[in-house]
Parts: C-alpha cells; sequence; structure tokens
C-alpha cells in the first residue's frame, strides 16, 4: 500500500529494497516503469490529471526530494525508507544488471550526451551492456520507439525532464519492446560528467537543491514551490485534525 502525500501516492522503500524490486520487475517477465518525483512534481500533479495518473500507475514511485520526506513527516505519514534519488537508484541498478550481464538504453539530453554517458557507465559497470543511445530533441516518437525496440534493452531511462519524461513513458510503454523505464531527469548530464552532481556535504543534509540553486540561480522561480509545498502538507494536516475532531 503506498503512502499518499497530496494526491501522489509512493512506496516506503529503502534505496536497497528499491533496486530489488526493480530487479524483480526485470525478471517478471512484464513491463513497467519508475518515477522519482519530488515536490515540483508533486505540485504539478495536482494541476494536471494527466500527470498525476500517469505518476501513480508508475510500478515503482520513489521520493526524490527531502521536501517529499518532510511533507509526509508533517502530514502524519512519515516514509520510514527515506529519501531515494533517481541518481543513487540508477547506480545501484547498474550494479545490480552489471553482475547478470543486463542491458540499458540511454535516451536524453543534447546530442552527444547520451552517448557519452553510456560510455562512461560501461567502463564503471563492466558487465553492463549499453544497447544504445540517443538524445531527447525529437518530435516524433516513432523514429525513437523504432530505434529503442531494435535494440531491445532491458532498462530504458527516459531523461526529458518533467512532465514529458512521465507522460512519454505512460503513453508509449505498451508499444517499447523493454522490461522496465524509469524517468530520470538530468540523470544523464550527471552519468555524462556534463553537470557535476551536488557535493556530498549537500547531498547528506539534503540540500542538493540549494547547491543547484548557487549554480543556477534561474531556478529561484522554481524552488519557490518548496516553501508552498511544505505550507499546503501544514494546512493539510490542519484541516484534517478539523475534520476529524
Amino acid at each position: 500500500m503506498r503512502t499518499d502525500i497530496l494526491g501522489v501516492g509512493f512506496d516506503d522503500l529503502t534505496l536497497r529494497q528499491a533496486v530489488a524490486r526493480a530487479g524483480e520487475m526485470l525478471q517478471d517477465g512484464g513491463k513497467s516503469y519508475v518515477v522519482t518525483p519530488n515536490p515540483e512534481i508533486v505540485w504539478m500533479c495536482r494541476k494536471r490529471g494527466d500527470l498525476r495518473d500517469a505518476v501513480n500507475s508508475a510500478g515503482l514511485v520513489l521520493p526524490d526530494g527531502i521536501g517529499i520526506i518532510m511533507a509526509a513527516r508533517i502530514l502524519g505519514a512519515p516514509l520510514r525508507g527515506g529519501r531515494v534519488t533517481g541518481i543513487d537508484f540508477a547506480s545501484n541498478l547498474f550494479r545490480f544488471m552489471a553482475e547478470r550481464g543486463g542491458s540499458v538504453f540511454f535516451l536524453g539530453s543534447k546530442p552527444g550526451v547520451a552517448e557519452e554517458a553510456g560510455g562512461r557507465i560501461a567502463s564503471e559497470y563492466p558487465g553492463l551492456i549499453i544497447a544504445g543511445a540517443r538524445d531527447g530533441y525529437f518530435t516524433d516518437d516513432e523514429p525513437v520507439i523504432d530505434q529503442i525496440n531494435a535494440a531491445s534493452p532491458d532498462l530504458l531511462l527516459v531523461c526529458l525532464g518533467f512532465p514529458k519524461q512521465e507522460l512519454w513513458m505512460a503513453e508509449n510503454l505498451g508499444r517499447l519492446n523493454v522490461r522496465l523505464c524509469a524517468g530520470l531527469g538530468g540523470s544523464i548530464d550527471v552519468f555524462a560528467g556534463v553537470v557535476k552532481r551536488a557535493p556530498a556535504f549537500f547531498r547528506k543534509l539534503g540540500l542538493e537543491w540549494l547547491y543547484r540553486l548557487i549554480l543556477q540561480p534561474w531556478r529561484i522561480k522554481r524552488m519557490i514551490k518548496l516553501p508552498l509545498f511544505t505550507l499546503l502538507a501544514m494546512w493539510t494536516r490542519i484541516r484534517r485534525g478539523r475534520a476529524g475532531s
């Protein structure tokens, strides 16, 4: 049973449990996809029913964002598994797949970046097969789906940014010859070395958002949703308390 956080149901799993669950999905013969919502995505889900449906239909919904963990506590439904970032999830899943000879296809970012990410990941995780790579600059899905299906990867990393990647996976999963998709935003840029991940100090404190804001001040318009998201969680808890009194 998932934990509802302002309309989005999250799986309460540790990183290790999430990777194990993904491993089961890769082996069970079905098709599914993984999403890693942060507060900004949950905020948009409240405004867009199609996005909310796409997120809630995922086989795994993991809390990528300290704001989600804080909101869960405020709402009285703590996610005891803690935060599971997309980068950590993918890295550990790569290790799991490398031990079993699994394959991955990288989709997203600017031309050349996905290929660079694939090369670096192949060096870091010997045994993992890089089935292919393609940039995220396309308007016609058909050639992209054809290329992915020809490669027939076990895992497809869909890094098109939200809400495009969540909607794209939900719409096209049935036509894809893959076992598992994972929507991981800018992860390809990090894997390719184009973007540096926040230092361990920031990650440990759940302040990766602050590090990104320091490097990219234009993000302030997006980051303003973080305090609004927390206030909404507080107000929701208050309303529930009143309704139950």
